[in-house]
């Protein structure tokens, strides 16, 4: 009789115990092992689906992000960007060309470690119109690299496209100089750099294409004789002024970046639709950024007779030795495109520089501007104007300079006779681009 009473009280107990620690014996622990599958399926779905999750990524509808890295790629042109072009197509072909916009991924040496990398969006149709650009003249020009027009994002661009069979070599070269310029940064008197073809081959850079292009045949083609007087090729001892303070700026801001050019000369000079002068040839300053053991070295011996006389010495070269090689270039802009020392062969320039020579007033050139070539081509470079103190006087001389009076000159241009004068090799190659 008292057992049986007990089993009620003993189980109502358990049930108050149960209820009690209901939360800590049951919930917590169910809430647990609950979380613990969840984040184990997680895992498992991050870890064995990664091909769904870059199927998503790449997918060709553009939405708000993607329009918002695309006006970010725009805004940092300067820096290097790949663009892989599909397989099968030849740029001589005049077709359109749809390329795509990827990540950089280069691995070619140490000297590309400075490239920039950056992911874009899908970009069809970027290159179109592509055709073969012309050299003013070519003598035996160069086979490694290939100059285009074409049009990109509605604006004229050049590509410079690296020949396919190109070696390792070729190509750590054309992706150096290309992380090279890229380095350099933007600035209103170098060309932009507005893209880098680096995926796969063919590799390319995209510079912006300046109408006029070179300043020599620029200059050659101001010969010519005019019926209307407002003719975009008259060239004045103003517009002298002016171009050759653009110039000036964009080599005080070399100088700035510790690049020395070592290749002022009017062919190394593109000319823009609006007449603006920018400074290009810049494949001897990365020549010798990657040389640094020979920093002296004249490498061309089509460049002698724009080169300071320390230069052609095997001395070291410095930013004084750009200056000299400026007031060549004022010469060769107020001649309209005469070579300098036309008398002499190239390798008597240094033995006639030493005997206190110099260079010759030509006849259209004014006083105003011969002083200038004068404070240039001293002997010693101590003596060389400095290039902020040239540029204040450049602005100085374009303000009260003659912008009515147009150089001319009479004698038609004789190719032939220009490489003689200027000191042209047998190999030659003109080409800048």
């Amino acid at each position: 009789m008292s057992s049986s009473t007990a089993d009620p009280r003993t189980s109502v107990d358990n049930l108050t115990i149960i209820k009690e620690h209901e939360v800590e014996v049951i919930i917590v622990p169910s809430l647990l092992i609950l979380a613990t599958v969840v984040t184990l399926m997680a895992v498992c779905f991050l870890r064995y689906c990664p091909e769904r999750k870059r199927t998503r990524t790449t997918a060709p509808k553009r939405n708000h992000s993607s329009l918002h890295r695309h006006t970010q790629r725009h805004s940092h042109r300067h820096r290097l960007q790949g663009i892989d072009a599909p397989p099968g197509l030849n740029p001589l072909e005049h077709e359109e060309l749809p390329m795509s916009v990827q990540q950089v991924q280069q691995s070619v040496g140490p000297t590309l470690a400075a490239v920039p990398q950056m992911s874009t969006d899908r970009h069809p149709g970027a290159f179109s119109q592509v055709t073969a650009l012309p050299l003013s003249f070519a003598i035996n020009p160069n086979d490694t690299v290939k100059v285009y027009r074409a049009r990109m994002d509605n604006r004229d661009v050049i590509l410079r496209v690296l020949k396919e069979s190109a070696n390792s070599s070729e190509k750590q070269h054309f992706l150096g100089f290309a992380s090279f310029v890229s380095g350099l940064g933007p600035h209103p008197f170098l060309p932009g750099l507005l893209g880098v073809v680096s995926v796969q081959s063919p590799l390319m850079m995209i510079v912006e294409e300046l109408q006029h292009r070179d300043l020599l045949g620029f200059l050659w083609r101001c010969r010519q004789n005019h019926s209307d007087l407002e003719s975009p090729f008259d060239m004045t001892e103003k517009r002298i002024f002016t171009m050759a303070g653009q110039v000036a700026s964009a080599l005080e801001y070399l100088h700035s970046q510790s690049c020395i050019h070592g290749n002022v000369g009017a062919r190394s000079i593109l000319v823009g639709g609006d007449l603006t002068a920018k400074l290009w040839g810049l494949g001897s300053a990365y020549r010798r950024t990657a040389q640094a053991n020979s920093p002296g070295e004249v490498e061309d011996i089509e460049l002698k007779k724009w080169q300071a006389p320390e230069v052609l010495g095997r001395g070291a070269i410095s930013q004084s030795s750009d200056v000299w090689s400026f007031g060549i270039l004022l010469y060769e802009m107020v001649t309209l495109g005469d070579p300098p020392f036309a008398q002499l062969m190239a390798t008597e320039l240094l033995q006639y520089l030493q005997r206190g020579k110099h260079l010759n007033r030509p006849a259209s050139c004014s006083n105003s501007v011969y002083s200038i070539i004068k404070s240039c081509c001293h002997w010693s470079p101590q003596q060389r104007v400095s290039m902020p103190e040239l540029i204040r006087i450049l602005q100085a001389r374009e303000k009260s300079a003659n912008g009515r009076t147009v150089l001319r000159v009479p004698e038609p241009l004789d190719i032939g006779k220009y490489l003689r004068e200027a000191g042209y090799g047998e190999a030659c190659n003109y080409a800048v681009l």
